[in-house]
């Protein structure tokens, strides 16, 4: 269960930051740089599990797919086989997509033969730019 922010009532949000797992979201992590390889691959899987579903359906499943992926720790995922394919298949706490977990496996594995990690921050690979965190002002219009 994701726990309600401890963030001012008046708090500036984008419009879409409606309901506790989106507010949650919106202020502690939306456009915050990640540097941590296992939050990096949670982005990247839960992400791929978004494709053609909206956000707030993946982040409520989000725990479960924390479980499922134990802690999406690369040196386990990487060694899944059929065994665990057939069990992410029957897990109805995740996208039951036999495409989205073939290649959330598959991943982590291409993720395990190249490199220990990602060379640099994601972010440093756009000029060391900082995402915009939020474009909506709280600014009344004139």
């Amino acid at each position: 269960m994701v726990s309600k922010p401890e963030i001012p009532i008046n708090r500036c949000r984008c419009p879409w930051a409606v309901g506790d797992e989106y507010i949650s979201y919106h202020d502690k992590e939306w456009g915050v740089p990640v540097h941590d390889d296992r939050l990096l691959f949670e982005f990247l899987i839960l992400e791929g599990a978004q494709a053609g579903l909206s956000w707030i359906t993946i982040l409520k499943k989000r725990e479960a797919y924390r479980i499922a992926f134990d802690q999406f720790d690369p040196e386990i995922v990487a060694k899944y086989g059929k065994r665990k394919l057939a069990s992410l298949l029957a897990n109805a706490g995740i996208v039951r997509n036999r495409l989205k977990i073939g290649a959330a496996m598959r991943s982590f594995i291409v993720r395990s033969l190249e490199a220990r990690s990602f060379p640099q921050p994601l972010g440093e690979r756009a000029g060391g730019v900082a995402y915009m965190r939020c474009s909506w002002s709280c600014e009344p219009s004139v």
